[in-house]
């Protein structure tokens, strides 16, 4: 089939070899429930699936799989041999440790890397990480082993699963790439519910270990603006711009006052005030750790109005004028891991707070971590695919391109994902239930 430069896509971040790097993983992964009629890769990767193809529950997946016609697609665009039903699937993907998952991440990591996608998020350096974290689950009779609890004064008890995500991320970019997520959840003998704070500490560790040669920039809201996590980010090598605020960090605000440099700047009519200062304490405390502080005014203009807002930072890049700018717009780019992260998959049909099943053990949590894999891939497409991109431009929102995309796999034979996102462009003819590709 003949496409126009637009159309190229990179081999190695093709949704095809992603899904084949993710299924490479799944054969190795060991669980306590194995079948010889469903493999568990089978399993896992059906999961995948209907979390690609954004089927609204588990019951509608497994009630579509019986189509003849959705059963193909299945084998040839996701090579899965036999579909479980929904019942089996949360049975088995109950009892996989969660951890195991984690080199799928990587290994699409890798891919991205060797694409060279990742030249694109380069940032100061090295590159730029947005954490938080967000509820995914929150049930006041639903819940598992796992699960965080929270007791009320009226005597009630509410369980809840929350997960600290990580994404790399570039002021100018749309898309993000997420690192494997890590999950709030009770752990194994603990007392006490699990908080983000200790997530992060886990984060840092598996970073660390898998990306041993990474050089980040973790960027995170005023909760991460004191001394035991600036420390043990510096203890680890990384870089950091953290948000502070006069009320969170009193003694920082008190100290850099009429110490300050500042600084003017307009960039595309927006107006910008710097004031910065390097090396201060981060509060009065003894052997407080060193760090540079910014905060910065502006007035940008949108349309016919003006936006106006300040915000400080502290870092641990050394602050000048040439640097002012980048170190103001990617500490601002911080809410790219709400916006372009969470609320896309929660608002843009991923449905992430939606409980696809809870199970006793890991099952939820199993869930998130496919579900947060199949937007990877899809972030991936989204940014290096010409093919999925025409497919996308002509859609007015994602939730309509992902319910075209799940039309056409549950109504046509499809042979290949590049035939599909053909289809979406209607640069395909039609020859009964199959596509016929217009090689003319």
């Amino acid at each position: 089939m003949k496409r126009g430069p637009h159309s190229r896509e990179s081999k190695s971040l093709s949704i095809a070899n992603l899904l084949d790097k993710v299924r490479s993983v799944f054969t190795r992964i060991n669980s306590q429930r194995q079948s010889r009629w469903i493999t568990l890769s089978d399993s896992l990767m059906s999961a995948l699936a209907m979390f690609s193809l954004k089927s609204p529950s588990l019951l509608a997946f497994d009630e579509g799989k019986v189509e003849p016609t959705v059963e193909a697609n299945l084998k040839t665009l996701f090579k899965v041999a036999e579909v479980p039903s929904d019942t089996y699937m949360r049975e088995v993907l109950d009892d996989i440790n969660p951890r195991e998952l984690r080199d799928c991440y990587l290994s699409i990591f890798h891919e991205a890397q060797r694409g060279k996608l990742l030249e694109r998020y380069e940032y100061l350096g090295g590159y730029l990480c947005l954490v938080d974290g967000t509820e995914i689950f929150h049930s006041e009779e639903v819940h598992c082993k796992s699960c965080c609890q929270k007791k009320h004064q009226d005597g009630r008890v509410t369980y809840h699963h929350q997960i600290l995500g990580a994404v790399l991320a570039k002021p100018g970019l749309s898309q993000v790439i997420p690192l494997c997520p890590e999950p709030i959840t009770k752990q194994d003998g603990a007392v006490k519910n699990d908080c983000e704070r200790n997530a992060f500490s886990r984060l840092l560790h598996d970073t660390k270990k898998e990306h041993p040669r990474l050089k980040l920039t973790f960027c995170s809201d005023a909760l991460s603006a004191n001394a035991p996590h600036i420390n043990e980010l510096k203890a680890f090598g990384y870089d950091f711009l953290i948000v502070v605020k006069s009320e969170g960090n009193k003694s920082l605000f008190e100290f850099v006052k009429g110490i300050t440099r500042e600084a003017n700047m307009t960039v595309e009519g927006n107006r910008y005030r710097f004031r910065y200062v390097n090396e201060v304490p981060i509060n009065d405390a003894k052997n407080a750790p060193a760090v540079n502080f910014i905060e910065c005014e502006w007035v940008e203009i949108e349309g016919k109005r003006e936006k106006r807002g300040r915000c400080g930072w502290v870092t641990s890049h050394k602050i000048t004028d040439n640097n002012l700018y980048e170190l103001m717009r990617g500490g601002r780019a911080r809410w790219k891991v709400e916006n372009e992260t969470f609320n896309t998959l929660k608002n843009q049909g991923y449905q992430f707070e939606h409980n696809f099943g809870h199970g006793k053990k890991n099952l939820h949590t199993v869930f998130a971590l496919l579900m947060m894999l199949a937007f990877l891939i899809d972030q991936i497409q989204e940014a290096a695919c010409g093919l999925f991109q025409e497919a996308l431009k002509g859609m007015k929102s994602r939730r309509a391109f992902w319910e075209r995309l799940r039309s056409f796999f549950n109504v046509y034979v499809i042979e290949s994902w590049s035939d599909l996102y053909e289809a979406m462009q209607q640069r395909l003819k039609f020859r009964g239930n199959k596509l016929n590709p217009n090689t003319s």
